[in-house]
């Protein structure tokens, strides 16, 4: 019995967790983790091979949305199950490699956390079965490979490389969003299968151009084809181990595999062959030439493994399907000989401390088998006969020969593959010559040669054999597996013989002549190159992609300043303004065909009677606010008094309204956002009409205009928002939504309290994306006052701009620090309030317990346990919270956020889609029966992150007061000094 195919995701994901958990001298435990996951999953895909190679399409369907016809679809057929192997099995060795090339000094378990998740992502990739599953493990591959690269992030070289390879490769993920969404579109659905039967219809519709651009950027931007070439060379400043792995098997090959994938699709037409074709032309022929100037040894492979990315996108290019059978037949070749090359460059600088090519002469000497294990990479690599990769690229040089195309390809393409094999051979020349012949320079090195540990060289050895078996033995080792992959790309295969001989052809003299014209080639520049005469590659050495890259962002950068000065401002009454000024537009656009008549005339509904009481109370409302916005002039903590009256008003309206849920919600918030403000107001600095009359009569005049003007903005605000609100109420809907959840509820959601149940379970997927972000703005702004220091009253502005209002009690968040002079005065409250804290937190379970029934629920508890919480620093202080709670706010987030998203996965183990609620009634000794939903715990994460979020934010706020009120006692102090 065979797993189902979701454990090829799921597993390197889990097993990334658990690495990341792990003690960091434990590189043992996290090799061998990371190496079983890989080479479990290496052996399922291996045992589904009889099936898939009888022509079966594995399939798993997991609903998730199913009303917009969206499921989490696994497939795979030939050409999935081949890259699976790939991802899989050299993911195996190359984690077997990295356990010995990886210095005990790094932080290993960072290392095999990033590389099993990438593994996960990029088997994601190859076994989607809907187009937009696919595009979102594709910007999985991307965010991964950044973190890869720049696994070494104390290196300017890794950050610089890791960001560059993130901007191409997202910037061409996003040009694939809006691709596959026009794709879909035509194809009328994102299901793979019936996408790649929809190639007809695709190729006919008007858009196929746009869409064919936006799908190629995407691919040409993650295989590095021209003019994005540059990203990868940048990206060597990787660990070896990853530039084996993203640059073999998975992260350049994810293009190529696009295009072999969408090639039913998108392939046989003029736009198809001249965008690839003319792509992978120039990749192979530049990538190729730059290879052979380099000095540096992972410099060298990068670009060549640019070079025969560009040969296999010329195969796919040429809209024949003998040439897309060589295509997928290079991948494979390519993947093994590539893979074995990184490996023993990462060896020679492992033993040698060095990888550049001037400095490296002789080793065979001193590493005779590792010699020649790249010796024969490299000779696959040329294209020598008896090897896998000569095999392929003859396969290339007859599909350049018999090409039928216009009159200038048919000439053209048989040269320029001719002289991209000249530059293959010319470059493996120089990989093996000058550093494993020649004299001997290994006195000079950094380290003394020696070999590597037995199992370190393990790997390179297999690679090495695969391309021994397949040069020499290629239809008992490969034929079949070359038919299963390429079956599903070209449909019926044509006619091909891996045979090693097929007499003498124009094929074979085409390779004879790039053998003999590399050759030549590496001796002619062999000596200006060791003269120092030729340090970059002529014509194209000038062309920095890199300074390009650097020289495009910088512009842009600039030119957001001067957009951002030209449109914003830095003074927070005006980004006000405008925020609401642009609201306003854009809701009265809409409304404006309907006139101010038709809005005020209402509907149809029923009108309440008038109650004096409500009237009343929002007359008190409406004076607080008014009070408020007075008040603001002169005391600012009585302004904020009188905003929570305000807010208070709204809540007990939503109780009058029969709304609970909503009243407990805004209660909670009111109690929180007020203990925010409090903790912010320090940094206000007082109005320049708040020093009084002093000033001048022009300054006092521009105060009263800006009131007047923000005085008519809120009212204009308020009054339309009132009108449409009266619009809404007024007016009956006979397609209202609201019978369907009453209806629903308990029946499907298993609890009476709609609202939560709305939450939790029928717009849970909604609930998820509020609390990611809300604990992404948590982060960010505890990262923001991290790096954040108060400025002191002589930096900036003028010091009564900056004085800090006399009437705020500074001293709520730490009075017990040794430099309060009035320590001790709030013992009394402290006291009590830590008293009240066991009575808060059992509120909380309790509003929590009754939420799926009763008004309450994870949101609302987590609201009130973390204004419990906050206000133990207020009256205690933080040392004194800090001492005695280790609360940790930011694992609050991660577990609670980890809980919501695994409850919301459990649903697919039973086959229901992502966050389906499931009921049980679990009957328990003296308790009785107990009625349990799944929405239960994931109401339990929403609370976590709710805690987590809410103290991450007031604890740093509160921690920036502290420091701020510091400030400024040493600025008195200093004053003080200065006069005596």
């Amino acid at each position: 019995m065979h797993l189902p195919l979701i454990t090829l995701v799921a597993l390197p994901f889990a097993g990334s967790l658990i690495a990341a958990l792990l003690p960091t001298n434990a590189r043992n435990a996290e090799s061998t983790l990371a190496g079983v996951i890989a080479l479990l999953c290496a052996v399922q895909v291996a045992l589904l091979f009889p099936d898939i190679a009888a022509g079966q399409v594995i399939r798993q369907d997991i609903p998730w949305l199913p009303s917009l016809g969206l499921n989490f679809v696994l497939r795979m057929d030939g050409f999935a199950w081949m890259f699976s192997m790939l991802v899989l099995g050299i993911g195996a060795l190359v984690v077997l490699y990295a356990r010995y090339y990886m210095s005990p000094a790094d932080p290993v378990p960072r290392f095999f956390a990033f590389l099993l998740a990438f593994m996960g992502a990029m088997s994601g990739v190859v076994l989607s079965g809907n187009l937009f599953q696919m595009v979102l493990f594709w910007e999985l591959t991307s965010l991964f490979s950044f973190l890869l690269i720049g696994y070494w992030h104390h290196r300017k070289d890794a950050r610089r490389g890791a960001r560059m390879a993130l901007t191409v490769t997202g910037a061409g993920g996003l040009c694939l969003v809006a691709g596959v969404v026009l794709l879909g579109h035509i194809a009328g659905s994102y299901d793979l299968d019936v996408v790649l039967a929809a190639g007809d219809a695709v190729r006919a519709h008007p858009l196929y151009r746009p869409m064919l651009v936006l799908v190629l950027l995407g691919a040409f931007t993650k295989s590095a084809q021209f003019p994005f070439q540059f990203w990868l060379p940048n990206a060597m400043a990787a660990p070896t181990p990853v530039s084996a792995y993203l640059h073999s098997a998975t992260m350049v090959k994810a293009g190529v595999f696009l295009l072999a994938r969408l090639w039913p699709v998108l392939a046989g037409t003029d736009e198809w062959f001249w965008l690839v074709t003319g792509a992978g032309l120039a990749t192979l022929l530049v990538g190729g030439f730059a290879a052979i100037f380099q000095n540096d040894l992972k410099g060298l492979l990068a670009y060549s493994t640019i070079s025969h990315l560009g040969l296999i996108t010329t195969l796919l290019g040429l809209n024949s399907p003998l040439a897309a059978v060589a295509a997928v037949f290079h991948i494979l070749n390519h993947a093994t000989f590539k893979a074995s090359l990184f490996m023993a460059v990462g060896v020679i600088d492992h033993e040698t401390g060095t990888r550049d090519i001037r400095r490296l002469s002789g080793l065979a000497r001193y590493m005779p088998v590792t010699a020649t294990l790249a010796t024969v990479a490299a000779a696959a690599m040329a294209g020598v006969p008896l090897l896998n990769g000569f095999i392929s690229k003859e396969m290339f040089f007859s599909e350049a020969v018999f090409l039928a195309a216009s009159p200038g390809i048919d000439r053209a393409l048989p040269v320029v593959a001719v002289v991209a094999g000249m530059f293959s051979v010319a470059y493996s020349l120089r990989f093996t010559v000058e550093v494993f012949l020649g004299r001997d320079k290994c006195g000079a090195l950094p380290r003394q040669p020696h070999e590597p540990p037995r199992w370190m060289r393990a790997p390179i050895s297999v690679l090495v054999l695969a391309c021994l078996v397949v040069g020499t033995l290629p239809q008992w080792s490969i034929q079949r597996i070359l038919e299963t992959a390429a079956r599903p790309v070209v449909g019926v295969l044509p006619d091909f013989d891996l045979a090693v001989w097929h007499g003498f052809n124009l094929p074979l003299w085409m390779s004879l002549l790039s053998l003999v014209g590399g050759i030549a080639l590496f001796f002619a520049l062999r000596s200006p190159m060791r003269r120092g005469h030729l340090a970059k590659a002529p014509l194209i050495g000038r062309i920095n992609g890199k300074r390009v890259f650097r020289s495009l962002l910088a512009r842009l950068t600039l030119a957001g300043r001067h957009t951002r000065r030209l449109f914003g401002t830095r003074r927070l009454q005006m980004q006000l303004m405008l925020l609401v000024l642009v609201t306003l537009v854009a809701a009265a656009v809409p409304l404006r065909r309907l006139g101010s008549e038709a809005l005020l005339a209402g509907g149809d509904r029923a009108m309440l009677e008038f109650s004096p009481m409500f009237a009343l109370m929002w007359l008190v409302g409406a004076g607080a606010a008014i009070g408020a916005v007075w008040q603001a002039k002169y005391h600012r903590l009585t302004a904020l008094a009188l905003m929570s009256v305000a807010g208070l008003v709204t809540v007990i309206t939503f109780a009058w309204f029969s709304a609970p849920d909503l009243a407990l919600t805004q209660l909670s918030v009111e109690a929180v956002t007020t203990v925010l403000i409090m903790l912010g107001l320090r940094w206000l600095p007082k109005r320049l009409e708040d020093v009084g009359r002093s000033q001048p009569l022009r300054v006092r005049a521009r105060a009263r205009v800006r009131r007047g003007r923000d005085l008519s903005i809120a009212l204009c605000a308020g009054a339309g928002l009132a009108l449409l609100s009266w619009a809404m109420m007024t007016r009956s809907f006979p397609q209202s939504i609201s019978p369907f959840f009453l209806e629903r509820a308990l029946p499907e959601g298993g609890g009476r309290n709609v609202v939560n149940v709305m939450l939790v379970d029928f717009r849970g997927f909604d609930t998820l994306g509020e609390i990611t972000v809300l604990g992404v703005v948590a982060l960010t702004v505890y990262a923001l006052l991290r790096r954040f220091r108060p400025a002191p009253e002589s930096a900036g502005l003028p010091p009564q701009q900056q004085a800090l209002p006399a009437d705020l009690v500074t001293d709520l968040v730490d009075p017990y620090s040794d430099e309060d002079p009035a320590r001790g005065y709030l013992m009394v409250p402290a006291v009590l309030i830590r008293l009240v804290l066991p009575l808060a937190a059992m509120i909380a379970v309790y509003l929590f317990m009754r939420g799926h029934n009763e008004p309450g629920g994870g949101f609302v508890a987590g609201l009130v346990l973390s204004t419990a919480f906050i206000v133990q620093y207020v009256v205690s202080g933080t040392q004194w919270v800090e001492a005695h709670m280790d609360l940790r706010p930011q694992r609050w987030i991660a577990f609670g956020l980890l809980t919501a998203t695994a409850t919301g996965l459990g649903s697919f183990a039973l086959g229901y889609p992502f966050l389906t609620t499931h009921t049980a009634h679990v009957s328990l000794p003296l308790i009785g029966d107990l009625h349990v939903a799944s929405a239960l715990f994931y109401d339990i994460g929403v609370f976590l992150l709710v805690v987590g979020a809410t103290l991450l934010i007031l604890t740093a706020l509160g921690h920036q007061s502290v420091r701020g009120r510091r400030v400024r006692d040493n600025e008195e102090d200093e004053r003080k000094e200065g006069a005596h």
